[in-house]
């Protein structure tokens, strides 16, 4: 299968280094465009769908294989075989954080430095582990969104993305849920919410910048914290921002955070 049309690939500008975005759950690539202006002058960039989002082939979808995030890890591994040039740093919004970490583990090396915007390795509280949901929680709304996608697109996105003093962002991620295959986007939810990813961060020594919302439903302050505390090549950065999606909604302060910890893969000075 054609790699390029199996994930909707798009590659932008130039530049000694690569950029590659990676979307979260109930997304597309198209949710990156309020940062490539600032980074294809310097960058080469390259955009993708995760199979079953966006303009991916649906055709491709494997219940098997995406039962577990070593599925798209698998095909993220792939497109930076094919796609990154010179040093690969991997920007992934949310669970796609957690995606890049896992090939990170498998293939030391091919990641050069992670961006991850709004992660979390799990989101259920254990111990004095604080992920931001009980487990009840998680069922109760994976409950929900088997019974009723739509009704629990259009509730949730909304205050997921955040943002209350720009309702046209909520409007687009209800819009890009309720495009989403909802058979696939429920097993993606579960797959998501379900993970533990906690063993496969703790002590990843490639340089990480964390950046997280000040208040984000979906990823509190604390797992932030946490994630700085295990990974010992980090830096977190706390974005003024309400919402899971601070690079739709706080574009320009994840930007200038960004160009501080990509300077050192830059050919040319930040302007």
């Amino acid at each position: 299968m054609n790699l390029q049309s199996r994930n909707n690939i798009k590659v932008l500008g130039e530049g000694p280094s690569t950029l590659i975005f990676s979307h979260g759950f109930g997304c597309d690539q198209t949710m990156w465009r309020y940062l490539l202006d600032h980074f294809t002058p310097r960058f080469k960039v390259v955009l993708y769908d995760l199979v079953g989002a966006g303009q991916s082939d649906l055709d491709a979808y494997d219940r098997e294989k995406y039962n577990s995030l070593a599925g798209y890890a698998h095909d993220l591994g792939e497109i930076i075989d094919e796609f990154g040039t010179g040093e690969v740093i991997l920007v992934g919004h949310s669970v796609s954080a957690m995606i890049g970490a896992l090939v990170d583990r498998q293939s030391p090396g091919k990641i050069a430095a992670h961006v991850m915007i709004g992660p979390s390795p799990c989101y259920i509280d254990a111990d004095d582990y604080v992920g931001g949901f009980k487990l009840e929680d998680i069922h109760s709304l994976l409950d929900t969104l088997d019974s009723n996608y739509l009704g629990w697109s259009s509730t949730m996105a909304p205050v997921i993305m955040g943002a209350p003093g720009q309702p046209a962002l909520g409007e687009e991620l209800t819009n890009s849920f309720c495009r989403t295959e909802p058979e696939i986007a429920k097993q993606f939810a579960r797959v998501t919410f379900m993970s533990d990813n906690r063993k496969d961060v703790a002590g990843l020594i490639t340089p990480t910048l964390i950046l997280q919302s000040t208040d984000d439903l979906i990823a509190p302050v604390a797992v932030g914290e946490y994630l700085q505390a295990v990974l010992p090549n980090s830096t977190l950065c706390l974005v003024a921002n309400v919402g899971h999606c601070p690079h739709m909604s706080a574009p320009s302060a994840c930007s200038e955070a960004m160009d501080s910890f990509l300077s050192p893969w830059v050919g040319t000075d930040v302007d």
